[in-house]
């Protein structure tokens, strides 16, 4: 117990996690403060409303998005089952990913052509692929809700100063108080970035899961760090700049599910003018220019403040990869006239060894000798 208690009281030091000359019980919640302080426990009540979220999904994907996405022809079609082959099979769980070598050695083994082995392969693939209604669902979901948390958060952030003067997010720090939207806001916000972690082992696989989960995780980290010491006002702007952009990515990938080819278009083209501004522009030029040339201005420095800028810089440098795919892909989109697929999606080919990972975008370019559709 000796032990733990001292593991504790050395994680939570004052000197690395507050500014210089403020101790925990100055920034402990009670009646006698003249502010709303943040209290750290509350970074427990995300969890079960991440659960709440999974749940509302699930519900609005089965009652709602997805009698929507019927109603206007797309197809909850499962492609044809691989026939039954406990030895591929087995070597398929091992990995999906196969190669020459792999198929001249499992050919032997089952007594097939390697023509078979790859057949049975593409087949056993596509199996696992969710169907594109259930890609469509998931779309509208992710899309009604960053329309909904950037709408809230615009709302209750426009009387903020903060938000139109950005200084004052340092100004009179730690002892700034917390209002009960803002707590919402960020009570929400996190419980959608968990409800994200833990679906994603389920959702629709995508060729950049590792760097998506790395996203999640980074802005729980983001969201934790601000909330214990107090620099909400700057995690309030920074959710704010990313659901911005989102809610046109989501939308475009669910019109074209749904064949609307023109609408997708546009809608991707609004997402890359968008995510350029917010992501390459206001992002890194205001907020991070900001947090590191602005705050050691106005206030004392401490370790926990460098941890939390430096999340903000790592998901800077996830934009910059991102960004650059992205542009990659609207490239190719206007040489190619139109948008393709969808550049998280997996590979079917069984040769194909390239992984162009992307925030997700909704192209892939036709080639001469055959066509990636979205998937």
């Amino acid at each position: 117990m000796n032990t733990l208690r001292l593991l504790l009281d050395t994680f939570w030091d004052e000197s690395v996690w507050l500014p210089p000359n403020t101790t925990w019980e100055d920034l402990e919640p009670g009646p006698d403060k003249v502010v709303i302080y943040n209290d750290y426990r509350h970074l427990f009540y995300p969890l079960p409303l991440a659960l709440v979220l999974i749940v509302l999904r699930h519900v609005l994907e089965k009652y709602w998005f997805a009698p929507f996405g019927k109603s206007i022809g797309i197809k909850n079609t499962r492609p044809k089952k691989a026939p039954n082959n406990p030895k591929l099979e087995n070597a398929y769980q091992a990995s999906s990913k196969l190669k020459h070598k792999q198929i001249c050695a499992l050919a032997k083994q089952v007594d097939l052509s390697e023509r078979q082995v790859e057949r049975w392969w593409r087949l056993r693939r596509s199996q696992d692929k969710p169907s594109t209604l259930v890609k469509f669902c998931e779309n509208c979901w992710r899309c009604s809700f960053y329309l909904y948390n950037f709408s809230y958060g615009m709302f209750i952030l426009w009387e903020k100063t903060w938000l139109w003067d950005i200084d004052q997010c340092y100004i009179g720090y730690p002892h700034q108080g917390v209002t009960g939207d803002v707590w919402w806001y960020y009570m929400i916000s996190s419980a959608f970035y968990w409800s994200l972690t833990i679906s994603q082992f389920w959702d629709v696989k995508r060729k950049d899961f590792w760097q998506m989960f790395v996203h999640h995780i980074a802005t729980i980290a983001l969201l934790s760090f601000s909330w214990v010491c107090n620099l909400h006002r700057i995690g309030t702007l920074v959710l704010l700049t990313h659901d911005c952009a989102d809610i046109f990515l989501e939308a475009a990938k669910a019109t074209k599910y749904a064949s609307y080819q023109k609408l997708c278009d546009f809608l991707f083209t609004i997402f890359t003018l968008l995510w350029i501004v917010t992501r390459n522009g206001i992002y890194p030029f205001y907020i991070i220019w900001s947090t590191s040339i602005r705050a050691p201005m106005l206030l004392p420095m401490f370790p926990a403040y460098y941890i939390f800028n430096s999340l903000l810089c790592l998901l800077l440098a996830l934009h910059m990869v991102w960004t650059w795919l992205i542009v990659q892909v609207a490239y190719k989109s206007i040489s190619a006239g139109q948008m393709e697929g969808d550049i998280r999606s997996s590979s079917s080919d069984i040769s194909d060894s390239s992984h162009h990972s992307n925030h997700s975008t909704p192209n892939r370019v036709r080639s001469k000798k055959s066509v990636m559709t979205i998937s």
